[in-house]
């Protein structure tokens, strides 16, 4: 079993920016893409960035930047001139395959969550 755990949410104001951290703990073998995910209420889970363990990268959001990983199991997600509506719940996710994907049906491991508030 695989667990991960978010950090860095919180409020900020327009133009602000977060870092958020996922850590990965348990069977070091069975993951090799993490990534991040949001999801607004009454809305659908989107996919907003995510890697591989050879660090490539693939981006449903392309304002914000993915890093880490590579064995470490530990991803990042830099937030730059936030925004409203970037206001969700962020979620960090890993699976057991190589190539990266945005879709959350492919997904295995999901961790709580933090929650990212942006004000006007």
């Amino acid at each position: 079993q695989v667990q991960l755990v978010e950090s860095g949410g919180g409020s900020v104001q327009a133009g602000g920016s977060l870092r958020l951290s996922c850590a990965a703990s348990g069977n070091a073998y069975s993951t090799y893409c993490m990534g991040w995910f949001r999801q607004i209420p009454g809305k659908e889970r989107e996919g907003v960035a995510n890697i591989n363990n050879d660090g490539i990268t693939k981006y449903g959001d392309p304002r914000f930047t993915i890093s880490g990983g590579r064995a470490q199991k530990t991803v990042y997600l830099q937030m730059n001139a936030l925004k409203p509506e970037d206001t969700a719940m962020y979620s960090c996710a890993a699976m057991g395959r190589l190539w990266p994907s945005l879709d959350p049906a492919d997904y295995t491991y999901w961790g709580q969550g933090t929650q990212v508030t942006v004000s006007s």
